[in-house]
């Protein structure tokens, strides 16, 4: 009667020596993750990712518009500052209070401090510029100076450009 190789649970070494698996292997790596040693050692699972509030960025004809989605964030904890060509929004998300017994099923909300910075294009008009926190979304407008703002200039024969 012939002998039949055995193989270990991880491919490893059998009665006949040593075989490899590339499958198992493969199974292996595929469990793998690279994260673990760090959720363990977290508190929390909020304090594996930082609270980043989303941006919305357009440009209008006359203005740059930026939204922000900053919910549970009081207006006196967010800050605006425009420094040259340079726009930053800073804030927090306060973490909220848990009592002793209480049992979390699920904890996915993130909190902490956060910074966005914006490098604008010439021409905004930092005198002109309105905040306003409204439902939890942020909304910044920036002015155009009005001598960078599009102007349409109508085609037409040379005699009606040239008359006033």
């Amino acid at each position: 009667m012939a002998e039949l190789p055995i193989r270990s649970e991880t491919g490893g070494l059998t009665r006949r020596g040593w075989e490899w698996d590339p499958f198992e292997r493969m199974r292996e790596l595929m469990r793998w993750d690279p994260l673990q040693a760090l959720r363990q050692l977290a508190p929390s699972p909020a304090a594996t990712t930082a609270f980043a509030p989303d941006f919305d960025v357009k440009e209008t004809k006359d203005s740059f518009i930026f939204k922000a989605d900053l919910p549970g964030v009081k207006e006196n904890d967010v800050d605006i500052s425009l420094t040259g060509d340079r726009l930053t929004v800073t804030g927090k998300r306060e973490e909220e209070k848990t009592e002793e017994g209480e049992r979390f099923y699920a904890y996915e909300r993130t909190f902490g401090s956060f910074s966005r910075s914006f490098t604008l294009p010439e021409g905004v008009s930092a005198e002109d510029v309105r905040a306003e926190m409204k439902n939890g979304v942020l909304t910044l407008t920036l002015p155009k100076k009005p001598e960078v703002q599009t102007r349409h200039i109508r085609l037409g024969p040379e005699d009606t450009k040239a008359k006033p």
